[in-house]
């Protein structure tokens, strides 16, 4: 079997039972439960934007607590990192589009969820201990191919013509539309279904596991948000409140989560514009760098 190139892939649909992803949403965050037991952005390498029901979309950013029918979508050369309350991990590469469909508790006290990793390259990874704390059913829905995860590490990528799995860790039952069920039981085994039409199952390098891998990982120096960040970058200061709001506007259009700060200088009012939440202060300046010239940030500048 051809090995896919890292830029060509799929869409694909995953049904997840009761073992992988238990931790990762163990508590997403249901009608009237407590705040602080669900899933939140970790990390941002943007831009990314965040689209709810009935509001337009907006830039993403570390701490966001996600909720039922959000869709989250990440731009060029983006990454994006969700974090469960116990320390699972949803990541998310560059050009991908996911949905969280439907959270409840039904009977039996069995916690039900359901998600669509609709494009792009992802990885899902699940703390094993959490998995046997609560019954669940919680399913992964990637264009027409069907995966019961009973492992702990996966990573996969879709596009409109081509669905990848590749298992890093457990166990995975892939069942293809009209097929029978194939069976992934050795790290590095991957599945490839392109054009309609199921490849035979193959190991991956593990060069390419790599390659693969780095994908969804929130790169080093590219100027990425993170939850508990103490620098930001200021992005320029105006003593009109319509410019600060047209630097704004611009900024947060583009999936960059800027903000407005009013600050008393003298007897005048400044308005800055910022990004915050940046890790520290080589990250910030790296960022500074990238938006330089950008949405009218002439010497945008890293501050605490």
């Amino acid at each position: 079997m051809m090995l896919p190139h890292s830029s060509h892939f799929p869409r694909l649909r995953v049904l997840a039972s009761t073992a992988v992803l238990c931790g990762l949403l163990a508590a997403l965050p249901l009608q009237g439960q407590a705040a602080g037991s669900g899933i939140v952005v970790d990390g941002v390498q943007m831009p990314a934007w965040i689209e709810r029901e009935g509001a337009r979309a907006e830039p993403l950013a570390p701490g966001t607590a996600l909720k039922p029918n959000d869709k989250l979508r990440t731009g060029s050369g983006s990454r994006l990192l969700l974090r469960g309350s116990d320390g699972s991990a949803v990541k998310l590469g560059e050009n991908a589009e996911f949905k969280l469909d439907r959270l409840g508790m039904q009977k039996g006290n069995v916690f039900e969820a359901a998600m669509d990793v609709l494009q792009g390259a992802f990885r899902f990874t699940t703390d094993t201990l959490a998995k046997h704390r609560q019954r669940r059913e919680v399913s992964i829905r990637i264009a027409t191919v069907t995966v019961g995860i009973r492992g702990t590490d996966l990573w996969g990528k879709s596009d409109a013509s081509k669905q990848i799995v590749c298992l890093l860790e457990g166990k995975v039952a892939v069942t293809p539309p009209g097929e029978a069920e194939i069976t992934l039981d050795r790290a590095n085994q991957f599945y490839q279904r392109e054009q309609g039409r199921s490849e035979p199952v193959a190991d991956v390098p593990v060069e390419q596991v790599r390659i693969w891998s780095a994908e969804t990982e929130i790169e080093s120096g590219r100027g990425a948000v993170r939850r508990g960040g103490k620098w930001k970058v200021v992005l320029g200061s105006a003593e009109s409140q319509d410019d600060a709001l047209k630097m704004y506007d611009a900024a947060r259009a583009a999936g960059y989560a800027a903000s407005i700060s009013p600050t008393a200088q003298g007897d005048k009012r400044v308005y800055s514009v910022r990004i915050a939440n940046l890790p520290s202060k080589s990250e910030a300046e790296s960022l500074a760098t990238r938006l330089k010239g950008q949405f009218g940030a002439t010497e945008p500048k890293a501050s605490l």
